[in-house]
This record gives C-alpha cells, sequence and structure tokens, in this order.
C-alpha cells in the first residue's frame, strides 16, 4: 500500500508529489503529465501570469521556470508573456527531475476502503486496483468546464467550451461565436481571427476589462508601499488574495463564496488588446435567451437593451469559466462524493487549514479549493502555497512523521 496517491500531473498535482517525495513518502502519481496544456490549448496562446509567477513548487526551489528557461533557451522576463508551448515543456521538465515517475494511466474511480486502516483504492482504466492510506485530489479545470444552460442541449457539432480547442485550423473561413469576455475569451477569438475564421464575441458585459501593463518589480520603496505587486497582479487586494490564502480561510462561508465567485473577475492581457480591438467584432450587453439548430447552424436568441436580437453562426465557443463542484467529480465514488462537508450552500469541498476534507485521508488541490483559500487557487501560482501545506497535513495523517526524515535541501538531479 502507498502511502499516498496523487491523482493528476498538472501544476497542483506535479507540486505536491514534489515535496512528497522529499518527506519521504512511498508515491503513486497518475496522470498525463501537464495534459490540459498540451492537448486543451490551441497554438499561440500565451501566459497570462508572469513568468516568476508562474512556477511548480519543489522544496528546493531547484526546479524553476527561470531555470529551465535558461537551459532551454528562452527568455523568463517581467512584462514579457511566454507561450503555453514553453510552459507546458516547463512542466513536463519539472515531472521528469523532480517527481519520482508518473503512472500515466487514467483514473476512473477513487473509493473509500473498508476495514480498520481505512485507505483509499485507485481504479485505473485498464481494471488496475492501486491502494493508498492517503489520497490527493489535483484534477485540474477540466473536469469543472462551465457550458451555459442555453447551449447545453447542441451537439459538440455546433458547440465547446474554450478548453477543447486545440486546432483551430478547421474553423477558417467559418463563422464563430465566442460567448464571454475574459482572457480565454478574448484570445480564443483573436486566434480565431488570425487563423482565417470569422469570429465575433459575446458578452453578458456592457464593457471589456483590460489589465494594464505591469508594474517594475524594482521601484522605489514607496512605490511598492502604494501598489504592491504579487503573483496575481498588483494592488493591495490582489496581493491579499494572492499571499494571504490561509487568512480567506478563516472568513465565513459565505464571505469565502463569494469572494471565489466575483475576485479577479474577467479581463484581457494587455498584450493581447491591440491584436484584439478592431479585428474581432463584439455584440456587449447580450446575454444568452436561447439557442437552436436552423438548416444546420446555430441561431442564438441574446437579450440587449434594445431588444432580442437573433445572430445565426456556424458554431458556439463557451468561454465561460469554470464552477467548482463536486458532483462534477466523476471519478470520486458517488457514497465518498456525497458525504463530504462542503462550503456553504455551494458544492466545493470544505477543506481544513491543510486542505484536508471531511474525509480522513482525503486532500484537494486547485480549483476545489478556491471556495476555501481563495481566488489564488485558480491560478499555477497557487501552487506554492498549496504544496508545502498539503504534504504538512499528509504527514499529520500518516502518523508517523518520525519515520519521515527532515525536511533538506535534495541533492540535484542530472537535468537536461
Amino acid at each position: 500500500m502507498y502511502d499516498v496517491a496523487v491523482i493528476g500531473a498538472g501544476p497542483y498535482g506535479l507540486s505536491v508529489a514534489a515535496h512528497a517525495a522529499v518527506a519521504g513518502m512511498r508515491l503513486k502519481v497518475f496522470g498525463r503529465p501537464m495534459a490540459t496544456w498540451r492537448d486543451h490549448m490551441p497554438a499561440g496562446m500565451f501566459l497570462k501570469s508572469e513568468p516568476w509567477a508562474s512556477n511548480l513548487s519543489d522544496p528546493a526551489a531547484d526546479h524553476t521556470l527561470a531555470r529551465y528557461g535558461a537551459r532551454a533557451g528562452f527568455a523568463t522576463e517581467h512584462g514579457r508573456p511566454l507561450p503555453i508551448g514553453a510552459f507546458t515543456a516547463y512542466g513536463r521538465w519539472f515531472a521528469e527531475h523532480a517527481v519520482p515517475g508518473v503512472d500515466e494511466r487514467t483514473v476512473t474511480r477513487v473509493a473509500r476502503l473498508d476495514g480498520p486502516g481505512g485507505g483509499f483504492a485507485v481504479h485505473t482504466a485498464d481494471g488496475d486496483v492501486v491502494t493508498a492510506r492517503t489520497a490527493v485530489v489535483a484534477v485540474g479545470l477540466l473536469p469543472f468546464a462551465r457550458v451555459p444552460s442555453e447551449l447545453a442541449g447542441l451537439g459538440r457539432e455546433h458547440v465547446c467550451h474554450s478548453t477543447g480547442l486545440r486546432d483551430l485550423s478547421g474553423f477558417r473561413d467559418r463563422d464563430v461565436t465566442v460567448v464571454g469576455a475574459g482572457q480565454a475569451a478574448l484570445e480564443t477569438a483573436t486566434l480565431l481571427a488570425e487563423t482565417g475564421a470569422r469570429p465575433r464575441l459575446v458578452a453578458r458585459a456592457h464593457a471589456l476589462n483590460w489589465n494594464t501593463l505591469p508594474v517594475p518589480r524594482a521601484r522605489a520603496p514607496h512605490r511598492k508601499l502604494r501598489t504592491p505587486l504579487s503573483g496575481l497582479g498588483s494592488g493591495w487586494r490582489s496581493w491579499a488574495y494572492s499571499e494571504l490564502p490561509w487568512a480567506v480561510r478563516h472568513l465565513s462561508a459565505a464571505k469565502r463564496e463569494h469572494i471565489a465567485r466575483t475576485a479577479l473577475g474577467p479581463a484581457g492581457a494587455w498584450w493581447l488588446r491591440e491584436r484584439y480591438e478592431g479585428t474581432v467584432p463584439q455584440l456587449l450587453g447580450h446575454a444568452l435567451g436561447g439557442a437552436r439548430v436552423v438548416d444546420g447552424r446555430v441561431r442564438l436568441t441574446l437579450a440587449g437593451r434594445g431588444g432580442p436580437v437573433a445572430v445565426d453562426t456556424d458554431h458556439v465557443v463557451a468561454a465561460t469559466g469554470f464552477t467548482p463542484d463536486l458532483d462534477r467529480l466523476a471519478l470520486l465514488d458517488a457514497p465518498l462524493r456525497a458525504g463530504l462537508a462542503t462550503v456553504g450552500a455551494g458544492r466545493a469541498p470544505e477543506l481544513s487549514g491543510a486542505f484536508e476534507s471531511s474525509c480522513a485521508g482525503l486532500f484537494f488541490a486547485g480549483l476545489l479549493a478556491a471556495p476555501s483559500f481563495g481566488p489564488s487557487m485558480r491560478f499555477v501560482y497557487g501552487a506554492e502555497f498549496t504544496a508545502p501545506r498539503l504534504v504538512t497535513g499528509l504527514r499529520t495523517r500518516l502518523r508517523a512523521a518520525a519515520a519521515f526524515p527532515p525536511r533538506q535541501r535534495p541533492r540535484p538531479r542530472a537535468s537536461v
């Protein structure tokens, strides 16, 4: 039996695994490293976060994005957006050098083991069953992709979520409507236009929000005090969400739910604005009222201040974000899922300060932790906070801290 099974090999799963490995735990990691980034992001996308705020976490900070960039020959400069492909390659390098092997089989079910010893059974698609005393669910964003109910009845040939667009070439010369007002919507619409499609943007918002040029990292002390810079942006509110997730957790459930839902709302990256404006037609202040297929195309009914508007389009892209909802996590055994305590009226798990759920030994990292710890859990930057605290929780739950060596700077592995 393993000490811990980590389900998911994205930034959070790999970071937790790196810390657990140094802690001396017998570890099993499932997932295809960086699968979301490799398989669900179109070529031409860039990271919205700054390179220095996009590190995966290992105890000695030996495997940073800057270190990999120096070896791979690309710059990781503040204020210079990084291509998705470079970040994906970094994550795979991290998995190879900071994590002791990743099992790429798909996990289909995680169930509680019966008996006094407890633990978990992890079922894989090929019929194997692996057991572990504790389990960490770090499955990323894909299970929680949100598609508006008005579009849910349409088939995949007519509608997809923005995470389903790896290759945009098939939309050349086609009319595509992108729904949303955040970075995913704005960048997807821009890339579609640059690929030869005819996109339009539809959003409920009456105006788009654009991030401003990032403030310099090197500034006079009084300027840093007035406008602090953090992994989630500039300003005191962003700094608090970025650096004090533990404080967010001590707020009321209702307040935490509100913060997770509304903080750091939709906005486009500063470097995208020039490419988008004047290139993508837009219908702002229009909400989806309905959708149906007419003569092989999608007819959208939009509600605006001037009354209903009908738009006919070949395809709809829902760039409408993600909902942290346990009911969408089908790989968790239904009785186990139903028995978990949740945050307020929502369906995200209530977590301890060490990311442990109400089921002893079951931990969560990433988006499902946002209603407990705040919006940093939606970004790669949150892995730096999550990984060491979660592994401390694992040590406590395993009740064998003395069996693990004290944390120390590990000897670097050979890197390429």
